[in-house]
């Protein structure tokens, strides 16, 4: 396994933290989007303090851009970086693509194919329509985020790696299986996101628990929250409806302290070390390739070390895979 980390341009100190991290061994840095700044203009800042760690976006919304203003922004990102990026994508969801782009949410697994396929093209120098890209041809790895069967079954087929959250180690024929048809899962980058708090606070579980109660109530809305439907898959689907209800009504307080603290711990890396060495195991005997990892403060160079350290231990162990 290897370990990536989140970049964000609201904390100008996050910044100098990305040679840092290189520095210790961090193996890529991932920029989000959402309704604030863009997942690309952060990478070019980035890309400038740094050499070798790779830059994705996690992840570049599907129809904010048209797939070819996403292939040429990919291209400029593979010239400038020295081919170091990976082009994130997902759907997002209907609140963020009709409420804040006016474009409608239909069709997404149609929309991911045909954006995969055009980018794909242009960036491997065919033509798109009368018109071919004067830049040379450059590999652009794609990862997909995706929640959902359909879109999982998609991933397989044509990505190079797979944005995971919201995932349970236990569970993770709910997401694997679905990729495995296509036949060339061994070939994808599997990646997982998890909070890392290493301490022996036994509220931690809890209190980590407790933040999703607003993914499950705000991110989304009651008919359509691809979280709750995720963490249903796995066998919480009681729970997280509860959790949504209470959320919706009002009831903010009850929606985090009804959020199961089993979801809290086996989501993330929490507690003392050996407690974390097991659950790294576990990522990486179900297949897990990649940890992008969430510090508990932003700038903290003590708990990045440490876990690139419990990270290469697991590693030199042997897998019972």
């Amino acid at each position: 396994m290897i370990v990536t980390l989140k970049v964000g341009v609201w904390n100008d100190v996050r910044y100098g933290f990305a040679a840092d991290a290189e520095r210790l061994g961090v193996d890529s840095l991932w920029s989000p989007e959402a309704w604030a700044f863009d997942a690309f203009t952060p990478l070019a800042y980035v890309a400038a303090q740094t050499e070798t760690v790779r830059l994705g976006t996690a992840i570049a919304q599907l129809g904010a851009r048209t797939p070819p203003m996403l292939a040429m922004t990919a291209l400029s990102m593979q010239v400038l970086t020295h081919d170091r990026f990976v082009l994130g994508l997902g759907t997002s969801g209907p609140q963020v693509m009709e409420g804040w782009h006016g474009v409608a949410f239909d069709k997404p697994i149609q929309r991911t194919r045909e954006t995969i396929e055009t980018v794909r093209a242009i960036t491997s120098g065919e033509k798109v329509g009368k018109i071919r890209s004067p830049l040379a041809p450059k590999h652009v790895p794609i990862h997909v985020a995706a929640l959902g069967p359909a879109n999982l079954r998609l991933t397989g087929e044509l990505a190079d790696g797979w944005i995971g959250n919201s995932f349970v180690p236990e569970h993770a024929d709910v997401f694997f299986d679905p990729m495995k048809e296509a036949g060339r899962f061994d070939e994808l980058d599997i990646t997982v996101a998890v909070g890392v708090e290493i301490t022996e606070d036994e509220d931690v579980f809890a209190r980590h628990a407790r933040g999703y109660a607003f993914t499950f109530g705000a991110m989304g809305s009651r008919e359509h929250n691809f979280y709750v439907d995720a963490f249903a898959r796995q066998g919480y689907g009681d729970d997280v409806r509860a959790v949504q209800q209470l959320w919706l009504d009002g009831k903010r307080d009850e929606a985090a302290a009804r959020v199961p603290i089993e979801i809290g711990e086996k989501t993330n890396l929490l507690g003392t070390p050996d407690m974390i060495k097991a659950r790294l195991r576990l990522y990486r005997d179900v297949g897990v390739t990649t940890l992008r990892v969430g510090l508990p403060q932003e700038r903290d160079l003590d708990t990045l070390a440490h876990v690139l350290d419990l990270v290469r231990e697991v590693n030199g162990e042997r897998s019972v895979r």
